[in-house]
């Protein structure tokens, strides 16, 4: 299965990831609320395992904002508040299950396993996405724009992807180099830059709305409007 882990405990993590991967499933970590949301959007998961407090965005906002936007990845939830009314908060968020802190790590993986197999067993997932008269049909890497077909090297459409599944949500410099290239983020590097300014060239070319938008300081947004 393949498995988004989002903890900032590290040493936690670092326990977990190398547990599941051990037991044969592909795990990717993040120790942040906000990117683990734009992981979990830019990336089909099998299970997402999610703490309930991290930084910047706390697990059920996560949840609310996955469960909002019509995403129904089994959802794990991690959490040292053991009480009742927080187990029940948890599952009542939109979390599938709920373990609390400390744990074994057999309960973890019989858990997460449980969640991939009802996943396994339930209907795919939208295999396309849509914005304006934007279409990405995803399993065939195709896009069109005003019914046009856009050739697009394989990383941009990656970065297009990822912004149409974060359609209206700023999505950074950094997360995009985390999810697209796979490796930590370089202030000085100015290559997604560069794929930006070629994907718009392509994606708005001819067209009187532009879709792919700078916001400056931020990063960049997938958007019909100004």
């Amino acid at each position: 299965m393949h498995i988004l882990l989002v903890e900032d405990d590290e040493a936690l993590a670092a326990h977990v990831a190398g547990g599941l991967r051990q037991s044969g499933h592909i795990v990717d970590h993040r120790a942040d609320g906000r990117e683990g949301l734009v992981q979990a959007t830019c990336e089909r998961y099998d299970v997402i395992i999610l703490d309930r407090m991290l930084p910047n965005l706390d697990g059920l906002r996560i949840l609310a904002a996955l469960r909002a936007s019509d995403d129904d990845t089994p959802v794990l939830v991690l959490s040292a508040l053991a009480e009742v009314d927080e187990r029940v908060r948890g599952l009542n968020a939109g979390g599938d299950d709920y373990l609390a802190k400390p744990f074994a790590f057999s309960e973890l993986l019989a858990r997460v396993e449980a969640l991939g197999r009802r996943r396994s067993a339930a209907p795919e997932q939208a295999t396309s996405l849509r914005l304006a008269d934007l279409e990405i049909d995803l399993p065939g890497h195709t896009v069109k724009r005003g019914g046009k077909r856009i050739d697009l090297t394989a990383r941009e459409f990656r970065i297009l992807a990822c912004l149409a599944r974060n359609a209206g949500r700023v999505v950074t410099r950094a997360m995009l180099l985390e999810q697209v290239w796979d490796y930590n983020f370089d202030p000085q590097t100015n290559i997604i830059d560069q794929h930006i300014s070629n994907l718009r060239q392509k994606i708005d070319r001819d067209h009187d709305v532009p879709l792919v938008q700078t916001v400056r300081g931020a990063g960049y947004v997938l958007r019909a409007e100004g």
